[in-house]
């Protein structure tokens, strides 16, 4: 993913610095503990989303990840993933 794949991304209200913290971030706590945010079930982003986001900085990735996912996005999250292991390599 290039830069003008994110400026498109930035055109559908999709910030660049929080897709690249959903591709990046672990959970940090309960039964998905250490799983990147973009990896977590659907299921369980619904589940919180009922429960209550948590507040904060997490809470905004998470429920933009449902977002993402509900919506069919997923290739967004993965092409990032690649993307920035490539730039790691």
């Amino acid at each position: 993913m290039n830069d003008q794949d994110l400026k498109f991304l930035e055109q559908y209200g999709l910030d660049r610095q929080i897709l690249i913290e959903i591709v990046s971030t672990r959970m940090p706590f309960g039964k998905y503990q250490g799983v990147l945010i973009c990896d977590l079930p659907e299921a369980f982003l619904i589940w919180f989303k009922g429960k209550g986001w948590p507040s904060g900085r997490l809470g905004i990735l998470l429920e933009n990840t449902l977002e993402i996912k509900s919506n069919g996005a997923n290739f967004i999250l993965k092409q990032l993933q690649q993307a920035l292991s490539n730039q790691k390599n």
